[in-house]
């Protein structure tokens, strides 16, 4: 994970988590500041009421795009950087990172983990 994309993910902004499968494509959002980047297992831990849809999917297929951005860090030509993140999710609803983010989020069921296959960076 390079600093440009850390220092993104520290700004407030929407998260927009896609999958494939479904026909059209599933589409669920969330917020920048609830979602924990774990550097050393590079992942994402995001918090989950619904994301039902891309619940079902994963049934199917666990392979998730998310785009994450924020106009306060500079980009590849000014102001606004943005990334499309790639990797594999899954739903959890018992352990650390699920007891931790529960602490932050009471209303949360499960969490989603993503672990990371790639960070492109966009603008």
């Amino acid at each position: 994970m390079d600093q440009k994309f850390l220092d993104v993910m520290k700004h407030e902004g929407p998260v927009t988590i896609v999958t494939i499968n479904a026909n059209p494509a599933s589409v669920v959002n969330t917020w920048m500041s609830y979602v924990t980047v774990d550097e050393k297992n590079k992942q994402l831990i995001i918090p989950a009421a619904g994301m039902h849809s891309i619940e079902d999917d994963f049934e199917m297929d666990n392979h998730v795009t998310i785009t994450v951005g924020s106009k306060d860090v500079e980009g590849t030509v000014g102001p606004g950087a943005g990334f499309h993140i790639h990797g594999t999710g899954e739903f959890a609803d018992s352990g650390a990172a699920f007891d931790a983010k529960k602490k932050q989020f009471p209303w949360l069921s499960r969490i989603l983990i993503v672990t990371i296959d790639d960070i492109q960076q966009k603008i």
